[in-house]
């Protein structure tokens, strides 16, 4: 760190210059990233397997369908010759306004599955010509235009479980990248305002806008590099630009913070840049990298989205590490002092007197404080227990308008709501359509199966049937429909749809997550060792990261599964479940961020430690000093996620409200309670490492009782 900081500030030109052509070239690249990401996602299943097929010969049919309900005149049945004129005016009136779409309707099959109340009502499913197309509010809007002008006289509805969705999350939504960001600087802005006092508050901020354009420029490189197996997900844009621009904000504060330190100690402006870069910069660095390996080992995920997520999320720690440790110095070291205006700022004493007080209570109340911080952490990871990873139904997504009224419609007239999931069901040519569907009739979990008429739905031989589970696929209640219909039906022939692939997906994704659980802990815990030249003190790191982790998950449980607070914050009723790839996601994330405020923290209460001999003053030194750091740092992160649940997206939704709560439930509790009473119980023993521990990390190894304590850990992994 003292070459790098030295070479920098002889070549703070060329750094500069540098970093100028990079952020033009991702201003000019930001815009067209979001054309080049794909929401696919490949997971090997039956599911899959059976997707694959009917989407090489049908397309869309793998999606759920639209559903459109038709209340026939009073007097009037589906016999009725008026009736049966009206009902194929309706399919023609849908081919000529959508002729791509693939349609499943009374009056071209005959099926009495798709015929409700005595026969005074049915339903036409609308599937999308192309897989990953979604039948939403737009393509039900033009749909029931369609069936009312070719057919007037029915009272037509149209819902989906796309449709529901976006009715539910519209409420403050917001779908923009550009303004999420501004939302996210703002607030950071504030909190850096009231930190620094002075024009120093804009420098964080600037290095985290670079960073985060780099971090756009860096992902865009990357869609060219991953195989067509393996894209990356649009959601990447937005945990990539916000919790870029919260973690960039993080390191730059922890610097400038370090360099004003130095400064107010009456070094010369290169002096303080380079203190603060041989200090901070080893945090910085450390943090980074055990933030790297959170989202690394997300590639031990057998799912494509997943794995592109993670590859991609790398550039978050690394970018935010390598602005702070480049362009930030060479920054502070031509403008830094003429920033720090007004300079009554910089007379603000390093120990902030309110931290101190605070962390005396905690010590001498430490029991009571570890009681009171695991108490919390214990009470939220319960709630986590009972958490639900699935598709959320469509009773949970409904609030309140078009969409929720035909689906109230479609149930009324007698139709379950598993219509809303009806499973693809692929006959091969071997088998015969007409017995596969009375193999499905006879299926107690079905309202039964319909084999669609006409060239759409035969090609090369094969065909289409499509069954009406009673239960939504995929959903907390969607019962054994799949399974069933995998047992009856003849060999050969393979049942899809979304609901099948998101069983796939979650069996795949949590059959692997304690892989990955486990392979965090253990290098995190053998990277922390190495750093701290101890054994309790990773331990205690890594266990308390675990609880804060699961906590979050809490914390997400009480919102979106039970919907406390939905209302008030999204104008949303709750989503009944969790989606399956936020909680994998979230850990992949919260695990390395949270770590990186243990690091602050314990790289100051070491020094002091190493200074004094004295555990109690290590910790009241280091929680002093790092107090105000880490809370606004916290904050920082909090806005910039909180800023990104405003996204029109359910799982994104998940995983930034997850983030956000989990990154100041861990700087509150975890760090600023739990932290310090636990150090302080747990005494000499926090600096406990046997030789032979030592030997295997290729450590020194102390040879006298006068040398049993560890070099100073501020050489190896930095000062908050």
């Amino acid at each position: 760190m003292e070459k790098l900081s030295g070479w920098v500030i002889r070549h703070r030109l060329v750094v500069g210059l540098s970093w100028l052509v990079i952020t033009v070239v991702g201003m000019l690249v930001a815009p067209s990233l979001s054309g080049r990401l794909q929401p696919g996602t490949h997971v090997t299943g039956p599911g899959y397997t059976a997707n694959v097929q009917i989407a090489r010969s049908y397309g869309g049919a793998t999606q759920d369908p639209a559903v459109v309900v038709l209340d026939l005149p009073t007097g009037q049945t589906v016999n009725s010759p008026q009736a049966q004129a009206k009902l194929r005016a309706v399919d023609r009136g849908i081919a000529t306004a959508a002729p791509s779409l693939r349609l499943v309707s009374y009056a071209s099959t005959g099926s009495r599955t798709l015929v409700g109340n005595g026969g005074t009502s049915t339903i036409v499913l609308a599937y999308p010509p192309k897989p990953g197309d979604d039948m939403a509010t737009d393509q039900i809007d033009a749909l029931t235009r369609a069936v009312t002008a070719a057919a007037p006289g029915l009272t037509v509805h149209g819902t989906s479980l796309r449709a529901l969705e976006a009715g539910n999350t519209t409420g403050g939504g917001n779908s923009s990248v550009t303004g999420e960001l501004i939302i996210g600087a703002i607030g950071a802005l504030v909190v850096l305002a009231w930190v620094f006092g002075s024009l120093l508050a804009l420098l964080p901020l600037v290095m985290a806008l670079i960073s985060v354009l780099t971090m756009q420029l860096l992902v865009y490189g990357l869609t060219f590099l991953m195989p067509s197996s393996s894209p990356i997900h649009p959601a990447v844009q937005y945990i990539v630009a916000l919790l870029g621009l919260g973690l960039s904000i993080d390191y730059s504060l922890l610097v400038v913070t370090r360099w004003r330190e130095e400064r107010a100690a009456g070094k010369s402006n290169d002096e303080a840049v380079r203190a603060a870069v041989q200090r901070a910069g080893h945090s910085v660095w450390f943090s980074g990298m055990v933030a790297s390996l959170g989202l690394f080992a997300l590639t031990v995920i057998p799912n494509s989205m997943v794995r592109g997520i993670g590859v991609s999320g790398l550039f978050i720690p690394s970018t935010a590490t390598l602005v702070a440790l480049t362009l930030l110095p060479a920054v502070l070291s031509k403008i830094g002092p003429r920033m720090d205006w007004p300079r009554r700022a910089s007379r603000r004493q390093a120990d902030s007197r309110f931290w101190t007080g605070w962390s005396k209570f905690v010590i001498k109340h430490r029991v009571a404080s570890a009681v009171a911080g695991l108490g919390i952490l214990a009470a939220l990871t319960a709630t986590a227990a009972t958490i639900d990873i699935s598709t959320p139904s469509s009773h949970a997504l409904a609030t309140a308008g078009a969409y929720t009224d035909g689906l109230h419609t479609l149930e009324t007239d007698g139709f379950p709501s598993g219509t809303l999931t009806a499973v693809p069901v692929y006959v091969p040519k071997a088998v015969d359509a007409g017995n596969t569907v009375n193999a499905l009739d006879t299926v107690s979990s079905l309202r039964g199966a319909a084999a669609p008429a006409g060239p759409a739905w035969h090609t090369g031989g094969s065909a289409m049937v499509i069954a009406i589970p009673y239960h939504e696929v995929g959903s907390a209640d969607g019962g054994t429909s799949l399974a069933d219909i995998r047992r009856s039906v003849p060999p050969g022939v393979l049942a899809g749809g979304e609901g099948a692939q998101k069983i796939d997906e979650t069996s795949a994704t949590y059959g692997s997550f304690p892989l990955l659980f486990a392979l965090v802990a253990v290098v995190t815990f053998l990277l922390l060792t190495r750093g701290m030249r101890s054994v309790l003190l990773p331990a205690k790191a890594v266990l308390l990261n675990m609880l804060s982790v699961a906590a979050s998950y809490g914390l997400l449980v009480i919102v979106f599964q039970h919907g406390i607070g939905m209302k008030e914050l999204w104008g949303a009723s709750t989503y009944g479940a969790i989606d399956t790839l936020a909680p994998v996601l979230i850990f992949g994330f919260l695990f390395g961020v949270s770590m990186d405020y243990e690091v602050f923290i314990l790289a100051r209460v070491r020094e002091g430690y190493d200074r004094t001999g004295s555990t109690r003053e290590g910790i009241i030194e280091g929680v002093s000093r790092t107090g105000r750091l880490v809370t606004s740092a916290a904050l920082i992160l909090f806005f910039a996620l909180a800023s990104l649940a405003t996204a029109n997206d359910v799982t994104v939704r998940e995983i930034a409200m997850g983030l956000a709560f989990g990154v100041v439930l861990d700087a509150m509790v975890v760090r600023m309670l739990l932290l310090p009473a636990l150090v302080s119980l747990f005494g000499d023993w926090n600096w406990w490492l046997p030789d032979r521990a030592a030997r295997l990390l290729r450590l020194p190894v102390a040879r006298s009782a006068d040398e049993a304590r560890p070099e100073l850990v501020p050489q190896r992994i930095g000062e908050a």
